[in-house]
């Protein structure tokens, strides 16, 4: 077994391995770049090696610098998590001409089934069927749009490189499929450097299951059960599970065996993920599912394989990577229980699950629920920034019962109880999602989400009881449970019959909120906000609600509502643009321009692309109006820049 291994990764999988190779006596070494100097990663691992500037092209996508990091601390072996160069196979090359070992497949698995057109090609060889479709070398329009018309609208458009949803386009109508074709190779391209595409069939009632898969470097190959994806946003998943819904065992048995058959023909090593697209429409029949890509490295949703098997992948990946056999053979391996994870991004969905920025000021996360097991994968502590460089992925919430319903009961209530301030985050949404009807019954497909989108995503606006006990905490009543040394700190006003009420200002968003907060005699407060009085404890504010600089966020279930505490003497710094300026809602680049100053434009009209970690963003007209100036292509913007300006409204 290795000494020591270096891992090629930042974030949740960074610290995931580190654990693993803590427990296997491992020493380990993290990279890092420098926006991640202070990263959790780098304070667990043995060792660190810090590999350059804060964007990927300048850090965690050296190659070099990464094999030099290795040679230079002594570590055996890499491994490169998911992401960055985890499916390069020009790196695994470079890994092993160094005398290291790579953590994972041989270059040539990759190479193998890193072109979705190729891959598929080699599928059908093998037997394994896949979904009909365009699979070919020309990327000519005409030929695309040809291919599109003879397989038959809807068509999805997808990057034959990478994955996680960039680059790919549902296309219903032929006249748009010039536009969305355009769209996806600009993404293809940013995201992958390669533009290329494939064009399939889109499978109307569509679910992703996918096999896990593991090889060892002496002949063998085993399954690890399925993993349902289905539940997925702009071609990226949300909510990932095992086993899957309404699976039965002749369709088991014929999707793990086609998947060992896939993993047995590239003579794969290592973890590995077939995934397949699967028609629902009339349940799961073993001849409506198709090949759709392999994934050769770990996956993101790997932990829910590991809560119904009981197994470590990561265990397994340092095992095989180091000459031995797989740990156990296919009829040792079972499946017990259900397990669910959701992906808690910082992002906001009642925005078109928009990114987001910030500095996690308040960071809590349950450890158990009472139907089931928690278990969180995360990256960040609190007090850390989540930045424009990489995925805004604050952590995984894992969690595991005795069968579907004691696992989703576990999921709902654990997302009510997740507690993050400082940035806006999806949990609200995905406490919808596990609570909707539809997913309760296992009856999810792909489109589910778009479908119920903004039934899901639709904000709850803050009630008056919500914004009284905002009130309260930024009076400080109670001052979050902690003792001021100043005994005048804590006075809210005194009187010779009764307290005087403090009067607390907030903002809510564009609101004002107004109320007013007193001492009662039985020692709890009473605080008035828009013509009600709500009396709480002295200890209410405590876990309910967190103060970070300037701000209050108030929990509530799933929901946390943030409140602003102005100060009276500011100069209100956005009074000059006003309600005349879009401003750009996180850092990117300007893409595409749409229109121009003198242009009279209406409510919802797309009026530039922004480029933002690695997806495009239409940005629409807030309102009618007329634009006086508009931000150029090509230029790189940071959140709260000034993209349009309007003509202001004369007043008389």
């Amino acid at each position: 077994m290795f000494q020591k291994i270096l891992i090629a990764n930042r974030g949740e999988i960074a610290c995931r391995v580190i654990r693993t190779a803590r427990s296997m006596g491992i020493a380990t070494v993290a990279v890092y770049s420098d926006a991640d100097a202070g990263a959790l990663h780098v304070s667990m691992a043995d060792e660190a090696i810090h590999i350059g500037p804060s964007a990927v092209g300048e850090s965690y996508l050296k190659g070099d610098r990464i094999i030099e990091a290795a040679q230079k601390t002594g570590a055996e072996a890499i491994h490169p998590g998911y992401g960055f160069l985890s499916e390069n196979p020009d790196f695994v090359d470079q890994v092993t001409a160094a005398g290291l070992v790579f953590i994972g497949p041989s270059s040539s698995s990759i190479r193998a089934m890193g072109l979705k057109d190729a891959a598929k090609r080699l599928m059908e060889k093998a037997g394994v069927p896949v979904v009909p479709g365009y699979h070919g070398e020309a990327q000519e329009i005409v030929v695309l749009a040809s291919k599109a018309r003879e397989i038959g609208y809807p068509v999805l458009i997808k990057a034959r490189a990478g994955g996680g949803g960039k680059g790919m386009r549902r296309v219903d109508d032929p006249d748009r499929f010039a536009e969305e074709l355009a769209a996806a190779r600009r993404e293809a391209k940013a995201a992958f450097g390669d533009d290329r595409v494939l064009v399939e069939k889109y499978v109307e009632k569509p679910r992703h299951i996918e096999i896990q898969v593991f090889g060892d470097n002496h002949g063998g190959a085993v399954h690890l059960f399925e993993r349902d994806c289905s539940a997925q946003r702009r071609h990226q998943k949300v909510i990932e599970e095992a086993p899957a819904p309404g699976m039965t065992p002749e369709m088991r048995k014929a999707m793990t065996e086609a998947a060992v058959k896939a993993a047995k023909a590239i003579k794969y090593s290592g973890a590995g993920t077939i995934e397949f697209i699967v028609d629902a429409s009339d349940g799961l029949k073993p001849d409506r599912f198709w090949f759709m890509e392999m994934n050769t490295r770990l996956q993101v949703e790997h932990p829910v394989t590991e809560m119904v098997t009981g197994l470590d992948l990561v265990e397994w990946q340092l095992r095989v990577a180091a000459g031995e056999k797989l740990p156990k053979i296919q009829k040792e391996i079972t499946l017990s229980g259900h397990a669910f994870e959701a992906r808690i991004y910082a992002e906001d969905a009642s925005k078109g699950f928009l990114p987001a920025i910030g500095t996690l000021h308040h960071l809590r996360f349950p450890d158990h629920t009472e139907s089931g097991t928690v278990r969180i994968e995360t990256g960040v502590r609190e007090g850390d920034a989540i930045s424009p460089y990489y995925d805004p992925m604050i952590a995984k919430l894992v969690v595991y019962g005795e069968n579907r319903e004691a696992a989703l009961g576990a999921l709902a209530d654990a997302l009510d109880h997740v507690r993050i301030a400082g940035s806006v985050t999806n949990t609200p949404f995905l406490a919808a999602l596990a609570r909707d009807p539809d997913f309760a019954s296992g009856n999810v497909d792909t489109g589910l989400i778009g479908r119920k989108q903004e039934e899901l995503t639709r904000a709850r606006p803050a009630g008056a009881s919500v914004k009284a006990l905002a009130a309260l905490a930024v009076a400080n009543a109670d001052s979050g449970g902690r003792k001021s040394a100043d005994p005048w700190s804590s006075l809210t006003g005194y009187a010779h019959f009764h307290s005087i009420p403090r009067r607390t200002a907030l903002r809510y968003g564009e609101d004002a909120v107004d109320a007013r907060v007193a001492t009662r005699g039985d020692g709890r407060f009473e605080v008035e906000v828009e013509g009600t009085a709500f009396a709480f404890s002295a200890d209410a504010v405590s876990g309910r609600a967190a103060l970070w600089p300037g701000h209050v966020t108030v929990f509530d279930g799933p929901s946390g509502y943030t409140f602003s505490a102005p100060d009276p003497l500011a100069r209100d710094v956005d009074t000059a643009a006003g309600a005349a300026s879009l401003r750009a809602p996180m850092p990117g680049l300007v893409k595409i321009v749409r229109a121009a100053a003198g242009d009279a434009v209406a409510k919802g009209q797309p009026l530039l692309v922004l480029e933002a970690m690695k997806m495009e963003h239409t940005i629409t007209a807030p309102h009618d109006g007329l634009i006086t100036e508009i931000a150029s292509e090509g230029a790189q913007v940071t959140d709260g820049t000034v993209l349009v300006r309007f003509k202001e409204e004369e007043t008389v």
